[in-house]
């Protein structure tokens, strides 16, 4: 009798578990104000990048078989390189498609960067065996792409996991170290394979792959080819990347076909002769080290980054933005990679683009300067940033409010500051408000805090009635007073530099010295794998969604043998970062002012551009001999064996980045 009842009440269960989520897709399709506005014409798309997603498929298959041979003595080293370069090609077919649908699950496991990193799903080990609901934890973890996962289900312990993907074996397979690790490069084909799985699964088993996701995602692919793939961002053993690129290009081609279609014939002609002319010349030089990068972005990849806007006008084509009803980073109507409105500066802000206006930012401006917020009524926030530096101070380390100390670190520039996911060297603050917040509450700067700032401006009649007008509210708070100084921080971008001119055409010629530096910074002196453009700052591409620290290897002082004691992220004191990899860990800041803004790094010990450019040529700490020291050091610590010629024109490239927008701009 109770055997009957349980089962009674199993199935009963079940039904109506069953009832609710059909009732809740209804309600959801019904509700979806846009689910009616999306194209229909999904098929096709569906059956092209199955294809793609299948010839991948079958060289990831190839690549473990390859290694399983390399490992047991029957197949050569440069078979394995060979495989891993074909699985590459295929990757790069339908990298668009692959970053633009399962970004972080890519990143995880499939083509993220060769350094060891927080595990983004570390799992309890109470749940590895067995689990609740339907699955356990590890079956579940290989179920799905990372990015429709819910990755607190199961959730334990942050734990520092070591790199996996096709950057992990590009890395391994050019390295002096293949011939010793040959298990090691089949457990990553291995792992490879088994995760790409789950992605081969989710796109079997999707319905609809809308047309302006599908275009949105090749306009994407773009922007990566310039600012990863002829980097060598993601090629760090053998820096295929520049040769890589050209398959990049073919599958915006195939994905392509379908929009192209349907535009005039001229036009459509013109946009295949330009994707002909950008393969072309990706065949007649492709070599790393001389690849001419200024040419190919601004004569190539640039202008189709431009005509593929005219396409998305002509066909209709909304952004997945405006679609979905989400706020942007990359603005999808900008015309030029390196066009004043790139990027969206309301995605970075709680301040929302609507409550903006030119009063508000005034007022922040005037909140900016004022030394009335600080403690001791000394200082502003213009005093560690001021505007004729680029909104730095030129110190090693601002002065302190406390007579005769200073602050941690160097003063950071704020223009274009906003765009970021964390502030500070130590990435501690995750908005702008937070890090008003830091400032505000720190002993060594204003040693106040929101509530008696707000006190004093309730009391002043100029603000009162200034706040009053611009708010049309009676007292003053804490939210209105963020809003404020947010919006002038905000209004401090910038991407009007002679560089930036002359990538818009805007100005017909640029130094000589110029384009040679700027070739030498995205290609042989490696700094373009840090500094992504068009921000040239750690801000990562495709998206700009993410900040990147790096392990650099800080001197105290340049030409010592001591490093920097600073411990850097890991004493922002956010509980998963606690971790030895993040030891001396900084955020990569941008390099556009960089000549106003000496001196450099989070400790002020480098007096000038050229000490800062010996420092990258030896490689760090590491690169000098302190690897026992610092284990962790993210920069490579090879030599670049710049001449003296080609740091003078990396200079050069740098100081084309000035455009500071302060110089006019004080109290």
């Amino acid at each position: 009798m109770v055997k009957k009842t349980s089962n009674k009440l199993f199935f009963t269960f079940i039904f109506s578990l069953s009832l609710f989520f059909i009732l809740a897709f209804l309600n959801a399709k019904n509700n979806d104000s846009t689910y009616k506005e999306l194209p229909i014409e999904t098929e096709n798309f569906k059956i092209l990048i199955e294809k793609k997603v299948d010839e991948l498929s079958t060289e990831i298959d190839e690549l473990v078989l390859i290694s399983e041979k390399y490992k047991n003595a029957s197949a050569s080293l440069n078979a394995v390189k060979n495989q891993l370069h074909q699985t590459r090609i295929s990757y790069k077919k339908i990298e668009a498609i692959l970053t633009f649908y399962y970004p972080e699950h890519v990143k995880a496991y499939l083509n993220g960067a060769p350094l060891r990193h927080l595990d983004p799903f570390p799992v309890d080990e109470k749940y590895k065996e067995k689990g609740y609901y339907v699955m356990n934890a590890t079956e579940y973890k290989k179920s799905l792409p990372l990015d429709l996962l819910d990755t607190e289900h199961y959730k334990g312990e942050p734990k520092v996991i070591n790199p996996k993907g096709l950057q992990v074996l590009d890395e391994l397979l050019f390295s002096e170290e293949a011939t010793n690790k040959k298990e090691e490069i089949l457990q990553l084909a291995q792992h490879l394979q088994e995760y790409f799985q789950p992605v081969k699964k989710a796109i079997s088993s999707r319905t609809y792959f809308y047309d302006f996701e599908i275009f949105e995602a090749l306009r994407l692919e773009l922007i990566q080819i310039t600012s990863l793939g002829i980097t060598g961002f993601d090629t760090p053993g053998s820096l295929s990347g520049v040769e890589e690129s050209k398959f990049a290009l073919n599958g915006i081609q195939f994905f392509l076909n379908p929009f192209l279609e349907k535009l005039p014939p001229k036009k459509s002609k013109n946009i295949r002769r330009k994707l002909e002319e950008s393969i072309q010349f990706l065949e007649d030089d492709h070599e790393f080290s001389t690849f001419d990068r200024l040419t190919f972005i601004k004569k190539y990849i640039d202008p189709l980054y431009a005509e593929f806007m005219s396409i998305q006008i002509e066909l209709n084509l909304r952004s997945t933005a405006a679609v979905y009803g989400k706020k942007a980073s990359w603005n999808s109507s900008s015309v030029s990679i390196f066009s004043e409105d790139f990027l969206n500066p309301y995605y970075y802000s709680l301040l929302k683009e609507n409550e903006d206006s030119k009063d508000l930012q005034n007022l922040g401006e005037k909140l900016f300067f004022d030394k009335i917020l600080s403690n001791s009524g000394k200082i502003s926030c213009a005093s560690c940033h001021q505007p004729e530096l680029a909104f730095t101070d030129g110190k090693a380390k601002s002065l302190a409010s406390a007579k005769g100390k200073t602050v941690l670190r160097n003063s950071p520039s704020l223009i274009n500051a906003v765009f970021a996911d964390r502030y500070f060297y130590d990435l501690r603050a995750r908005d702008l408000e937070e890090q008003a917040e830091h400032v505000i509450e720190s002993h060594l700067e204003f040693d106040t805090s929101f509530s008696e700032i707000i006190e004093k401006l309730n009391i002043n009649k100029e603000y009162e009635n200034t706040f009053k007008n611009t708010f049309q509210q009676e007292k003053i708070t804490r939210y209105s007073f963020a809003k404020a100084l947010s919006s002038y921080v905000l209004s401090l971008r910038s991407f009007n530099s002679e560089f930036d001119k002359y990538m818009r055409n805007e100005v017909a010629e640029i130094n000589a010295e110029v384009k040679k530096g700027f070739n030498l910074f995205m290609g042989k002196a490696n700094c373009a794998t840090c500094h992504f453009p068009p921000t040239f700052s750690g801000l990562v591409p495709p998206l700009y969604q993410e900040n990147e620290s790096e392990v650099l290897g800080v001197l105290e002082q340049p030409n010592t043998y001591k490093i920097d004691d600073d411990l850097g992220r890991f004493n922002n004191g956010i509980y998963p970062e606690a971790q030895e990899i993040y030891k001396h860990s900084f955020k990569t800041s941008s390099v556009r002012n960089v000549a106003l803004t000496a001196p450099y790094f989070h400790n002020g010990a480098y007096e000038n551009l050229e000490q800062v450019i010996d420092f990258y040529d030896k490689g760090g700490a590491a690169g000098i001999g302190l690897s026992y020291e610092l284990p962790q050091q993210t920069l490579s610590p090879s030599a670049l064996n710049l001449t003296e010629e080609e740091k003078e024109a990396l200079i050069s490239f740098m100081k084309s980045l000035t455009d500071n927008i302060g110089k006019n701009n004080s109290f």
